[in-house]
């Protein structure tokens, strides 16, 4: 009665925080829309009890419940949450209450539930809070979930549903590779970017509640945030907010082994995270300032710009020897008139087994994104004592982030001197095409679309043999499988004589060319050798 009366004759809504003793330990008064609960610390509560207190306030329309009622339920374990509506005559109406729900999952959703009065509401609530306790505790019990790894929620904004879901299927194969657990993903259908939140805040809202109800840690932007959005959205939501680039930069991080590959992802990390350094604390004084060192001094955020604007300087310095020990390599190939040939694609197309099943080496190959950082590079011996030497390269990915592809200039360089290119192409891939106009493009703005390429359709052996040597034909490609060997002996043959203009053999000679790829020999690793 008192909080409706007072909240209709100040125009703003009223509530109270209650705790299971029936005493009122918090007041406080929003405005005419919204309430905001006091400063309790948003971070969650114990996961298996919850916090004591339950919120219940008023309203000045029918609205009941609203999303940030829910949210503040869940983020901070409440007991349970109540929205009163009062009447134009001050008195209080119908009520909306809900409360935390575990299920079998151990997830925790949440129970709503309406009453035409307040006076109507007479379920017993020590009972229900001791029934969802004990609840809570089983669940707790019995649930396993494995403390090592991240939990995530992936959220994305797309134009329409088929672009859709390939983003999302790619975005979990990103976040599986940087070991991170997607419990669930959430995707908005429109065109315009919000300029703050990049998707809708209703949209926003949902993926915060679905990270709690998960028990999620991190939500996933599959976009590049800019650094006023990435600051909003944490904000907002009280999580950990990566964007697709920082993901792919963590992949970057995990892989690097050798000095080059962790120098070029360091540097690609720092000309990312440089512009999104902000004073986040604003008591900060000047270091140089006060009594006897008046003048503007330097501040904590400003040394630490410098020191990575420094980093970044002598990175770039570092990076740019290791370019010119590269290049010096490759002009001593070019003198042994040895011909490079270059495995270019998208990432998990197969570039790193093709360099294994022609050269008979042992690269690193995984089934996961970026299992190649590190440049390798393996001879490929054919008759007539003549050599090749084949280069494996880092893949490519759609909206691959440019700094990265500055960074990593020294190892696409390698690209520049091939004599011949393989597009390796998962010919099992629906978007085949579409990821194959992505490595296109890369290589268009590196400038190597003028290097003679051979189109190579991998992972020929998991669809029908007829589609695969179609689709090869219309190209004028290979179709292989370089985990059986299928379809080498001719791929083999194609590259020789675009290398050295010898002739074609028939593809149905079968005799001559195994012949032409069995004399390869064991494959003889360049040095410096690097498998990536």
């Amino acid at each position: 009665m008192h909080l409706a009366w007072i909240s209709r004759e100040i125009g703003r809504q009223v509530g109270v925080l209650i705790n299971r003793r029936g005493q009122v330990e918090h007041t406080f008064v929003g405005d005419s829309k919204r309430i905001y609960l006091p400063d309790l610390g948003r971070e969650r509560a114990g996961g298996r009890h919850l916090r004591g207190l339950r919120h219940v306030h008023t309203v000045l329309d029918a609205s009941g419940l609203h999303t940030e009622d829910l949210a503040d339920l869940a983020k901070l374990r409440l007991d349970a949450v109540c929205a009163i509506n009062v009447t134009p005559a001050g008195e209080p109406g119908s009520a909306s209450y809900a409360y935390l729900l575990p299920n079998e999952s151990g997830e925790h959703g949440h129970c709503t539930e309406t009453a035409h009065s307040v006076h109507a509401m007479t379920f017993d609530f020590d009972a229900l809070i001791t029934a969802l306790e004990e609840e809570r505790a089983r669940h707790q019990v019995t649930r396993h979930v494995d403390s090592h790894r991240v939990r995530a929620i992936v959220l994305g904004l797309y134009p329409d549903r088929e672009t859709a879901q390939w983003r999302i299927n790619e975005i979990r194969e990103l976040a599986a590779t940087a070991g991170v657990v997607v419990e669930d993903t959430m995707t908005q259908l429109r065109r315009q970017i919000d300029s703050r939140f990049v998707v809708g805040r209703g949209k926003l809202e949902d993926a915060v509640l679905r990270c709690l109800d998960v028990d999620a840690q991190l939500l996933i932007i599959d976009h590049d945030l800019s650094p006023a959005q990435a600051r909003s959205i944490a904000e907002f939501s009280d999580l950990k907010v990566i964007d697709r680039t920082q993901l792919i930069l963590d992949i970057f991080a995990q892989h690097a082994k050798t000095r080059d590959g962790k120098l070029q992802v360091e540097l690609a990390q720092l000309r990312y995270t440089l512009p999104r350094l902000t004073d986040l604390d604003a008591g900060l004084s000047r270091l140089t300032g006060g009594i006897g060192g008046r003048g503007p001094g330097e501040t904590k955020l400003e040394i630490n710009r410098r020191r990575a604007r420094e980093r970044i300087s002598r990175l770039e310095h570092d990076i740019e020897l290791i370019s010119k020990r590269r290049a010096v390599r490759r002009e001593r190939r070019h003198q042994g008139s040895v011909p490079i040939i270059s495995i270019v694609g998208y990432t998990n197309a197969g570039k790193s087994t093709l360099l294994n099943a022609l050269t008979r080496s042992e690269v690193l190959v995984a089934d996961q994104l970026f299992a190649t950082l590190d440049p390798a590079s393996r001879r490929l011996r054919f008759p007539e004592e003549r050599e090749a030497v084949v280069t494996d390269t880092v893949g490519f990915i759609q909206d691959l982030p440019p700094d990265l592809v500055q960074a990593f200039r020294a190892t696409l360089e390698e690209l520049e001197s091939a004599d011949l290119l393989l597009h390796v192409i998962d010919v099992s891939d629906p978007r085949r095409e579409e990821k194959a106009q992505v490595v296109r493009g890369v290589l268009s703005d590196l400038g190597l679309s003028g290097i003679p390429m051979i189109t190579v359709y991998n992972k020929a052996d998991r669809i029908p043999q007829f589609e695969a040597m179609a689709l090869a034909r219309k190209a004028d490609g290979a179709a292989i499988s370089a985990l059986t060997g299928q379809g080498l002996a001719p791929l083999v043959n194609r590259i020789a004589h675009r290398l050295w203009q010898t002739e074609a053999l028939p593809e149905n000679n079968a005799w001559a060319l195994e012949a032409r790829l069995a004399v390869f020999g064991p494959a003889r690793a360049l040095r410096p050798a690097v498998a990536g």
